[in-house]
């Protein structure tokens, strides 16, 4: 079973949860940008939560489908449609085989994420699927989507199986080439993405090594992303962030979200494909809970930073994880209905 690419979109990826372990032979973990987003939608379909979706950055593929197919879009709007018929955001979707799915202009946010039941069954490396860009493994050839390429399927739960067979027949006896159920994740499950979005820190290793004005300005201002931001990191562009007196530090351990100031008083935000350790000064860390917002933020958007404490970010995070828990029940529950498991 497989999914042909008829054309590759602006970046197009496949990504996981990420390799972990490797970071002492500077290897960091990658994977998916908005981890919410791509989680969602492995539940929809079926999938364990780290299997490999495909990444879609402001503009999406064209998708040729061999045979029927269990989906799911969630993240960014990027107006797919099959045959003229819009797939909706944050549900399961059947498309018939021999269609293609298409997408336009993006509406809102900037990553989306499909996954297919069964997950992208490119091969492991290192234990994950995700594409290092930087490095050249993972994903299919450790690069983005190309033109004729053939995007594998692995086995599909048995609710997602059920589900499939059951939603293509709805399909074909509507004459239609995909069909979606009316239940779908609601907004007030998804993390409050914004298009100037405030974003909670934490103070960083060196916060009180930065002169009193800044830190106000830091707390106070909104920062643009610039555009010359990726996957490695958000280069952000706004007061200039100043030391209270010159330092010099050795190079440290860096993770997603970790705030630092290079010389030029300019933020960078690192992402998920940052390096493994860094020397500049780190004046925050971005709370796990808003990465997913951080992640979805464009080009050109007004970042603004909220300090909370470690313990309020722990406390955010656990909620965070009893809600998904919860989700994932009432999600594989309405599967088994539909497929008849129930």
């Amino acid at each position: 079973m497989s999914i042909e690419v008829i054309r590759s979109g602006l970046l197009s990826t496949v990504q996981d949860e990420g390799r972990t372990g490797f970071r002492r032979y500077g290897i960091h973990p990658g994977g998916v940008m908005d981890t919410f987003a791509a989680r969602a939608a492995n539940v929809l379909v079926g999938n364990s939560r780290g299997a490999a979706v495909l990444e879609m950055t402001m503009t999406g593929p064209e998708l040729h489908f061999y045979e029927n197919q269990l989906i799911s879009l969630c993240g960014s709007d990027l107006t797919a449609a099959v045959d003229g018929l819009p797939v909706p955001l944050w549900r399961p979707t059947v498309i018939l085989a021999g269609s293609v799915l298409r997408f336009g202009r993006c509406r809102s946010g900037l990553r989306a994420y499909m996954a297919v039941a069964g997950g992208i069954a490119v091969p492991e490396v290192m234990g994950s699927r995700s594409t290092d860009l930087k490095t050249g493994i993972g994903g299919l050839k450790g690069r983005a989507l190309q033109v004729g390429d053939r995007l594998p399927m692995g086995e599909a739960s048995r609710e997602a199986q059920a589900t499939l067979h059951n939603l293509s027949l709805r399909a074909e006896k509507n004459n239609r080439r995909m069909h979606a159920p009316a239940w779908y994740l609601s907004s007030r499950e998804w993390p409050a993405y914004q298009a100037d979005p405030v974003i909670c820190v934490m103070p960083g290793k060196d916060s009180a090594a930065f002169n009193k004005n800044s830190l106000e300005r830091f707390h106070q201002e909104r920062y643009v992303i610039s555009p010359q931001s990726d996957r490695m990191g958000y280069r952000l562009e706004g007061a200039k962030l100043e030391l209270g007196q010159p330092m010099d530090r050795l190079s440290e351990a860096v993770i997603y979200g970790t705030v630092q100031v290079p010389a030029d008083g300019q933020p960078i935000i690192l992402m998920a494909d940052h390096q493994t350790i860094g020397g500049y000064p780190v004046i925050a860390q971005v709370a796990r809970v808003d990465l997913p917002i951080l992640a979805q933020a464009r080009p050109g958007a007004k970042v603004a930073f909220k300090e909370i404490t470690y313990e309020e970010a722990q406390q955010l995070f656990l909620e965070q994880e009893l809600n998904w828990k919860l989700t994932d029940q009432l999600v594989r529950r309405r599967l088994a209905e539909m497929g008849g498991l129930q």
